[in-house]
């Protein structure tokens, strides 16, 4: 991969980038399609291991999940949080203002969004690991894009090979076992009773979650932090025609051998769950899931350059323009849906139906999206961010431009 550092003294344009916020809307379609699993399934969608739902369809969305979302879209939302950094250096150039101050309210601001939303409702949130390897991409800031590339590579190789290494013994100890049934019922009480019960799982859950997501995912999103921020940096999807070479490269490459990584975990995950299998094809993807979100960003970029394309960019761009409100928005709507904050579903839908409830509710996201920001400049969650960010206060409606 060729990335020159020459490129990226290059002016920035000062407008929103549309294919990123597409790409970042896109990611939030994946990510919905992953978490509501977390709300739905006190067996996190495992058919081995859940007793109600065992059947060969349910195997098979188990399979589909896995093989298409699972792994892949938190690495694409992180992959545009390193892209998403250098437009935030160019707007503090911009604007005059000092980057490292400004950068270290914004990722305190950030902080203290994911412990709420973690503590309140969806104790697997990521924004708060999101905001302290923010910092060590602050502290990296001045590295050129190859550099970035290679810290990224060595990463994504260097946590594959753990995990595989981790999976193999495993399996000489024995194997493993599933989803304990204590912690499933554990959380099939307490989301199918009172609000106060959902809150106490969510907040005493948090701290440890929170650590298994710096094991499970820290290191794989750093990397791809690196790989956005050498795609910022040489304004790759400001002009995407003068990387085509490259991007055909990771569509015949990057295509066929990410699918492979996601095909075997993804039938450890439907077939063999919680044991040394499931662990060694994790680790297996995480070498290959980055090939496979990266065809999805080239895909997705070169599709929005057709006519076509261009109206599925422009009706997904709004959804990721709000997309840090749009996200906590999701764990709202599965709050109320699956939780003691409002029906109480868990357990209670076949893995299909719950499948099928990702593109509604991705749907009236998407129409809220673009009604909102027809008089709004930014989401709720986006105006209170910026305000901690510019440590001012940002215009609300629309009409202040």
């Amino acid at each position: 991969m060729t990335l020159r550092a020459d490129t990226a003294s290059a002016p920035v344009p000062a407008d929103r980038l549309r294919n990123v916020d597409a790409l970042r809307g896109f990611a939030l379609l994946g990510i919905l399609a992953v978490n509501i699993w977390a709300f739905a399934d006190p067996y996190y969608a495992s058919p081995e291991s859940n007793p109600a739902f065992d059947s060969g369809l349910d195997h098979a969305v188990r399979f589909a999940v896995s093989l298409l979302f699972e792994t892949k879209f938190y690495l694409l939302f992180s992959f545009l949080f390193g892209y998403s950094f250098t437009l935030q250096m160019a707007a503090a150039e911009r604007a005059g203002t000092a980057f490292i101050p400004r950068m270290l309210r914004r990722q305190s601001g950030l902080l203290a969004i994911g412990l709420v939303h973690g503590a309140v409702l969806y104790y697997g949130e990521i924004l708060s690991t999101y905001a302290i390897l923010g910092l060590i991409l602050l502290a990296c800031r001045h590295i050129a894009p190859r550099r970035a590339v290679q810290i990224g590579v060595g990463l994504v190789v260097a946590v594959g090979v753990v995990w595989m290494l981790l999976g193999l013994l495993t399996l000489a100890e024995g194997g493993g076992d599933g989803v304990a049934a204590s912690d499933a019922a554990a959380k099939l009480t307490a989301f199918g009773g009172d609000a106060a019960s959902t809150l106490g799982f969510h907040s005493g859950h948090l701290p440890e979650t929170i650590s298994a997501l710096v094991a499970l995912q820290a290191p794989s999103a750093m990397a791809m932090f690196f790989f956005g921020f050498a795609a910022g940096r040489v304004q790759a999807f400001a002009d995407p025609a003068r990387f085509r070479p490259l991007m055909r490269r990771i569509l015949i490459f990057g295509l066929p051998v990410g699918l492979i990584g996601a095909i075997v975990y993804a039938l450890a995950a439907a077939y063999a769950p919680g044991g040394g299998v499931e662990v060694f094809a994790f680790g297996l993807g995480q070498l290959t899931a980055p090939l496979l979100t990266a065809a999805y960003v080239v895909a997705g970029v070169m599709l929005f350059r057709t006519g076509p394309g261009r109206r599925i960019e422009s009706a997904l761009a709004p959804m990721g323009k709000i997309a840090l409100t749009n996200y906590l928005l999701q764990s709202l709507v599965l709050g109320v849906l699956f939780t003691g904050y409002g029906f109480g579903l868990i357990d209670r839908l076949p893995p299909l139906a719950v499948l099928a409830a990702v593109p509604v509710i991705f749907a009236i996201q998407l129409m809220l999206s673009r009604w909102w920001l027809r008089g709004h400049r930014y989401g709720p969650a986006e105006w209170a961010l910026r305000a901690i960010t510019i440590a001012g206060v940002p215009p609300w409606r629309r009409h202040g431009d």
